[in-house]
């Protein structure tokens, strides 16, 4: 039998990002808040030893163990999902910090567009650009209401960039200037300008110069060592929830940090959120922590799951379209292209998470997509990340992959070729969704959350455009051979490609067809707020950490209304059937 602990005020799920935000702000404020996270705690202490790319990026030592705790996984509704037994397509993280600790730090706003795309979209190009299979909608929020939030997140971050004639507008500068560039980089941007488009320093969380936020914390210079995504930063110069936000909630001596404490229920009653049931994974011993207000704050995949889990909200059903948790799963389009160059040689095993450069014409509706099969589009950028041994073996196409020809082939290349990545946005389709498994469970006898996803259209298309698009870019760069990336038949959960997940949990403005408010509060369970990227309605052609960053204060300037006024914080729209 659980015990039962003293109520709080507030309890959170999981402590990353949007966990350390919400903590930060509340506790500000004079409220309790206890931070729940089934990993182990961890700082810029713990990553003096992380330069090994064997046991971080091979091994995935800041990651999920799948033999404890895995999703299920197939294309379409009428195949049998397997689990993943080995991390592949996308990498779960655990631990204080969460993915902050191990991200490479690409920061973006969403597009205005983004925010409003179905009205947009039909206004624009008709209802018909998209078949009815796509359950395309509005976030119920614009981007001017949004805007403020993002410059919070930005600020308290200390991102370093520079001014996007393509991007989102601004109000305010960057608070700190962009990184350095680099001979690979300049010659990218010259090849852009060549072609008539808008580079621009990529905007960055490895900040450009040592910089004190508002709240009094301090974030160091990068050093530019090269070891970036999958590794924590022991230079404290890659801005986490480690070296921002949770030091500011724990000065204020209103927080509770409890690492390794799993939440498998949030616990509710007539409507009410009452706590959250926990294992501590340590000892086996499950505890009940009640409180005014609950919170998830955990990953994507893990927010929809507790919710199905716990019997909140109405799941969603592919064959009707009707319910709301678990639908408009999205992950975005991974195309580009590699241009080798026989007689040139580049540093690339030099740089660090977010060195890059970027254009954002073929973003959005940057474009005229009248005469195209698809919308949207995506950010086309070069890294310079810091090209490893192990897993960095650029070959042409047609290339053995092992044996004597893909060693020469692997050693002569490795400084001698480029990439050009775009990442593409993902739109949500009705067969794309997330649901409980009904036959493989977890450690602690609860069903695997299934995914059931596959490529669509939509996909092959914008993958096509933006591969070429990239690889007209590294033509102009002078590579003498490029590989124009292609897109497998069906999506395969086996190599990895992005750990943008999105959806699940969406926002909007009608309870018919989204799970929380703009103020990621649920719609059913007014003191139960569901934070984080599950929240987008859609992928955009961006990281998603700015945008998940600015949802996050957005949320915690509700929840704090909240906790004064009670209440739903917004009105159902007009258009909806709970007028």
């Amino acid at each position: 039998m659980a015990k039962k602990l003293d109520k709080v005020d507030v309890v959170t799920v999981g402590v990353g990002w949007t966990g350390g935000i919400i903590a930060a702000e509340l506790t500000k404020e004079g409220y309790k808040v206890v931070g729940l996270e089934r990993g182990g705690d961890r700082g810029t202490e713990d990553f003096h030893m992380v330069h090994d790319e064997y046991r971080y990026a091979v091994r995935y030592g800041l990651m999920q163990d799948t033999s404890k705790e895995t999703i299920t996984f197939r294309n379409k509704r009428d195949e049998h999902a397997l689990p993943m037994r080995q991390l592949g397509s996308f990498l779960l993280g655990e631990g204080v910090g969460g993915a902050g600790d191990h991200w490479n730090g690409h920061t973006w706003r969403f597009l205005p567009y983004d925010l409003e795309i179905k009205s947009e979209t039909d206004k624009k190009y008709g209802k018909d650009k998209l078949s009815d299979d796509y359950t395309l909608q509005d976030w119920g929020i614009t981007y001017d209401e949004l805007e403020p939030y993002f410059y919070k997140f930005e600020q308290t971050t200390g991102i370093s960039g520079e001014e996007n004639p393509m991007g989102a507008p601004r109000k305010n500068d960057y608070p700190t200037g962009p990184m350095k560039s680099t001979p690979i980089l300049d010659r990218f941007k010259k090849a852009a300008k060549n072609l008539n488009l808008h580079p621009i320093q990529m905007a960055s969380a490895n900040l450009s110069e040592a910089y004190e936020n508002p709240d009094g914390e301090t974030i160091n210079a990068c050093q530019y060592c090269g070891f970036c995504e999958r590794f924590g930063c022991e230079y404290g110069a890659k801005s986490s929830p480690n070296i921002t936000v949770l030091p500011t909630a724990k000065k204020t001596g209103n927080f509770e940090l409890r690492p390794d404490s799993n939440v498998v229920e949030v616990l509710h009653n007539n409507g009410k959120a009452t706590g959250v049931r926990y294992v501590d994974v340590q000892t086996g011993e499950e505890f009940e922590q009640p409180a005014d207000v609950v919170i998830l704050t955990s990953y994507v995949l893990n927010n929809t799951r507790l919710l199905l889990q716990s019997e909140i909200g109405k799941p969603y059903n592919p064959e009707t379209g009707k319910g709301v948790i678990g639908k408009n799963y999205c992950y975005q389009i991974g195309g580009g292209a590699t241009g080798f160059f026989e007689n040139e040689k580049f540093n690339t095993f030099m740089g660090a998470g977010s060195l890059g450069a970027t254009v954002d014409d073929y973003n959005g509706d940057n474009f005229d997509h009248k005469a195209l099969d698809f919308i949207h589009g995506g950010s086309i950028s070069i890294t310079q990340t810091g090209r490893r041994p192990i897993e960095s073996n650029p070959v042409p196409k047609g290339t053995p992959s092992w044996g004597k020809d893909f060693k020469e082939q692997s050693l002569h290349y490795f400084n001698r070729s480029l990439s050009v990545g775009a990442q593409g946005a993902s739109m949500p389709h009705r067969n794309n969704y997330l649901s409980l498994d009904e036959n493989y469970k977890d450690a602690y006898g609860n069903p695997l959350l299934k995914l059931t996803y596959d490529f669509t259209e939509q996909d092959r298309n914008l993958h096509r455009y933006l591969s070429e698009k990239a690889g007209e870019i590294l033509k102009e760069m002078g590579a003498d051979h490029v590989d124009v990336r292609e897109i497998s038949e069906h999506y395969d959960i086996v190599p990895y490609q992005t750990t943008h997940n999105t959806g699940g949990v969406i926002m909007g403005a009608d309870p018919e067809t989204s799970a929380v408010n703009n103020y990621s509060q649920m719609w059913e369970v007014d003191n139960l707020f569901v934070v984080g990227a599950s929240a987008f309605a859609h992928n955009g052609g961006y990281n998603p950490t700015g945008t998940v960053g600015a949802l996050a204060y957005r949320a915690a300037e509700g929840i704090i209304k909240f906790l004064d006024e009670g209440g739903q914080l917004v009105q159902v729209s007009k258009n909806s059937q709970h007028v």
